[in-house]
């Protein structure tokens, strides 16, 4: 057996160096037919590759998020599965899809457009006025007086951060007292307390249908004849309503009843310590009480008086209430008003105009026309 021949290359050894070139021929040939766009994708796509080797024989550093941006962007102009040498496929197309969800996540933070600028000054201004006032009330009176179409999510979003005042606590409306809300009237009585500690009563007289208040009476010593006496003053001989809704307090005698009942109208009476049986009459006094009289004092019967005939007005004429769709009670040549052509904003020839009530415990809003 002879040895192995010194100098001579193996004839395997010619054979496949020879197949190797007739491939890298063939690749030649095959890239002569492509574009130069693709060649030079290619070509930074694997410059990008062999930048993170230092040298022969070590392992690549960590890519960084620039690399990975520019090998997803070259991998869309080739077949680029044959010349990812430093990752796996997979990680490509997950590296695709992580950057597809970063940008659909900026395109999508913007959310809805913004409200202008002199609307969210003026929601601010609302809310800054008025601190009883919440988002719905708000959105209510631009609806109402302004003609503005404003969501209450929207105003809460722009009013200033304070501490929330809790849950309404709405009651549900009996079946009856929505068939028959405009034929009903329903009294109370409720106590305020002078600067002198001097106790005084307030009979409140409210109409169902309109949650217009009818009458509101003061006195120190509430008795049968007097409450008798405010709803022969109050009620007219024509009226339409037929029925009268009170709970059963001691003023409420048996003869105020029967005279009620000649009046044309039929007495309720609310069942013991069922104060929701007469809810609308119970949340107009708690009206009254947070929106006006926890926020004075008054000094005299007279001084009431007058607080509440200003107030009653208010509420009457210019306080949107929420169950009437938002609306008013009476309304007045100024509300409600018709909405405006564009959702957020305002005519060009009129400006918003704001009058305190009460010494601006609360403030009135209309459009007024500019000056010349």
């Amino acid at each position: 057996m002879r040895g192995p021949t010194h100098g001579k290359i193996p004839a395997m050894d010619i054979a496949r160096a020879l197949f190797q070139v007739v491939i890298d021929l063939i690749s030649l040939l095959f890239l002569l037919m492509c574009s130069r766009g693709k060649l030079a994708a290619e070509t930074l796509f694997l410059r990008k590759q062999l930048a993170m080797y230092k040298e022969r024989s070590i392992k690549p550093g960590r890519i960084d998020s620039a690399t990975k941006l520019t090998l997803i962007g070259l991998s869309r102009f080739f077949n680029w599965k044959g010349a990812l040498v430093v990752v796996q496929p997979k990680t490509l197309i997950r590296w695709h899809r992580e950057g597809f969800r970063m940008f659909w996540r900026w395109k999508s933070r913007m959310g809805r457009p913004r409200i202008p600028e002199d609307l969210r000054s003026l929601i601010r201004q609302m809310a800054r006025e008025n601190p009883l006032w919440g988002e719905e009330r708000i959105a209510n009176e631009l609806s109402v007086k302004l003609g503005i179409r404003v969501s209450p999510r929207t105003v809460r979003k722009y009013m200033p951060k304070e501490p929330s005042h809790g849950p309404r606590g709405d009651q549900r409306w009996a079946t009856f007292l929505r068939n028959h809300a405009g034929a009903i009237l329903a009294c109370d009585f409720f106590v305020v307390v002078t600067v002198t500690f001097r106790i005084l009563y307030v009979f409140v007289l409210l109409e169902h249908g309109s949650r217009r208040i009818i009458h509101v009476g003061v006195t120190a010593h509430p008795t049968a004849e007097w409450t008798l006496q405010q709803l022969r003053q109050t009620i007219p001989s024509d009226h339409k309503y037929r029925f009268l809704i009170h709970d059963r307090g001691r003023v409420y005698s048996r003869e105020l009843d029967h005279s009620v009942e000649n009046l044309g109208l039929r007495v309720l009476k609310t069942p013991y310590r069922s104060p929701q049986a007469n809810s609308i009459c119970e949340r107009t006094i708690g009206t009254i009480r947070r929106e006006c009289l926890d926020h004075m004092i008054p000094f005299t019967e007279n001084h009431l008086r007058v607080i509440l005939e200003e107030w009653v007005s208010y509420y009457n004429q210019k306080r949107p209430h929420s169950s009437l769709g938002p609306g008013v009670p009476e309304p007045t040549s100024c509300a409600p008003r018709s909405m405006q052509e564009k959702r957020h904003l305002l005519d060009e020839d009129k400006k918003v105009a704001s009058r305190p009530v009460l010494n601006g415990l609360h403030h009135d809003y209309q459009l007024v026309p500019l000056a010349a």
